[in-house]
This record gives C-alpha cells, sequence and structure tokens, in this order.
C-alpha cells in the first residue's frame, strides 16, 4: 500500500480506535427490551439470583434458548456499561458463554449464548434427569480449569472477577462446561479490575485464593451430588461434621454407581 495512503487513513484510524473505546459499542447487537421481556416470559424463567445479578433462561421467537443476566444495582455510568461489554464480547473460549448482545432499556441486560442443556445445578438436583457419569464430571472440571487458565493467563488484563458454582455453569449439547459469570458484577463488586498482575503468576492474592475455594467447592459438589449453599460453607461442614477423610467412599454420589475410575 502507498505510504502517503497509509499517513492519510492513520489520523481517521486512530479516531475511529478513540471512538469506540468510549460511548457506543461497537460489533455487539443490541437487543429491543420488549423482546428481551417476552423471551423470559417478563423476567420470571430465573434460573440464579446474586445480589448483584439475575439471570434468566430465554426463548427468542427463532426457537433458540439463550441466558440473560440482569445487572442490578449497577451505579457506573452508561459509557463504563459499554466498555465493560465491549470488554466481555472480545472473550472467546470453548469454555465460556459467549457474549451476543445487551440491552440498556428499563433494566442493564447482557445476552449469552445457548445454553441447550441449561444449568450443571439442574443435572445434579433433578431427580427426572440421567445422573451424570464420572467421566463427565471430569470433563467438567477439566473445562472450567481450562476457561480459568485462560482468564488469569492468557487475557490482559486478567479477569479475576470470575464466579464459579453449579448454577452459573452451563452445559452444552456435549455437555462440555460453560462459564456464565465472569466480570462486571459477579464477585460482588461494581467495576471489573485488575488487582496485581504478579497474582497470575503465582496465585498468592486474595482474589484467586477465593477462585480457587469456588473451584474446590464445584469439585466437591461433582463428586458428593450435593448442593452448595451459602457460598460453599455448608458443604464444607458438612464433610467435615461427619468426617469422610477416613472414609472417602462414602462421599461419594451414589448416582455414580460403579463409573467412579482413577
Amino acid at each position: 500500500m502507498d505510504h502517503r495512503l497509509i499517513r492519510k487513513l492513520r489520523p481517521r484510524l486512530l479516531a475511529w480506535l478513540r471512538r469506540s473505546r468510549s460511548g457506543r459499542v461497537l460489533f455487539m447487537k443490541r437487543f429491543p427490551y420488549k423482546d428481551i421481556k417476552r423471551a423470559t416470559d417478563g423476567f420470571q424463567s430465573i434460573m440464579y439470583t446474586t445480589s448483584h445479578i439475575a439471570a434468566y433462561k430465554a426463548r427468542f421467537q427463532d426457537g433458540g434458548v439463550v441466558l440473560i443476566k440482569e445487572m442490578r444495582d449497577y451505579d457506573q455510568g452508561k459509557d463504563a456499561f459499554y466498555r465493560e461489554v465491549q470488554l466481555l464480547g472480545r472473550l472467546h473460549h470453548r469454555h465460556l458463554l459467549a457474549l451476543k448482545g445487551f440491552s440498556t432499556g428499563h433494566k442493564r441486560l447482557l445476552v449469552f449464548d445457548n445454553i441447550e442443556r441449561g444449568s450443571l445445578k439442574e443435572h445434579l438436583t433433578d431427580p427426572l434427569r440421567t445422573p451424570l457419569d464420572w467421566r463427565t464430571r471430569l470433563q467438567i472440571v477439566i473445562g472450567v480449569v481450562a476457561a480459568l487458565e485462560y482468564l488469569l493467563l492468557f487475557n490482559e488484563p486478567p479477569m479475576y472477577h470470575v464466579s464459579i458454582s453449579s448454577s452459573s455453569i452451563m452445559l452444552d449439547e456435549n455437555f462440555n462446561a460453560k462459564l456464565s459469570d465472569v466480570g462486571l458484577q459477579s464477585s460482588g463488586e461494581n467495576y471489573v479490575t485488575v488487582p496485581h498482575t504478579s497474582c497470575a503468576r503465582d496465585c498468592m492474592g486474595q482474589e484467586c485464593g477465593n477462585i480457587m475455594f469456588q473451584l474446590g467447592v464445584l469439585i466437591l459438589e461433582l463428586i458428593t451430588g450435593q448442593s452448595a449453599d451459602d457460598g460453599g460453607a455448608d458443604l464444607v461442614q458438612w464433610i467435615r461434621e461427619y468426617r469422610f477423610c477416613s472414609s472417602i467412599h462414602k462421599m461419594l454420589d451414589p448416582d455414580l454407581g460403579t463409573s467412579v475410575s482413577p
């Protein structure tokens, strides 16, 4: 390309990049609020809630079932919300639920990808569903760890605001785990921060310690088939009280049958 043309286009390109970093969101679909309200049955199809997030199952007219997240008490300005949407939109990993779009009508809403098989919690607690075998449970843990590796080690900036729970882990048609609660208020804060870059190397910070605890609770849920409430403290206490460490096989989910193998 002619150097004179490059010099001519460069100021325009830089101006476009500056505009893309603030204000409107580029390359991300804006969904009409009324369509999302209809698809979620008036925001009644709740999948899980926290103090900052409400997640809904939505079925659009094309038949697709997706996850909608409502950002509650998000007190940052609209431009800050747009920057967060752009940040989430740049995350691409096979074990992360992809962001498809957003809405800024009466609520601040994020629209995520298809959730063919629903949440992991539904498969662990619903007696009408076929129990997950041991190999599938191992596959789910491996997928979650791969997503964490991507978020903490291969992102700039690293994404420490991630919530790991059976409620927020979605499963695709092949039972691959998809983290759905990343960034924004997933860790109970109002804004994605970059705490300490050294934490991504040695995982010694409080943020990484919290993530590791959540991962440990998830593994306990998969092993025992028990649901973890109150941040997992109840499940940990249950295991301590019954002293399963001296008889680990009694801890196993009875639905696993004889499928457990090293």
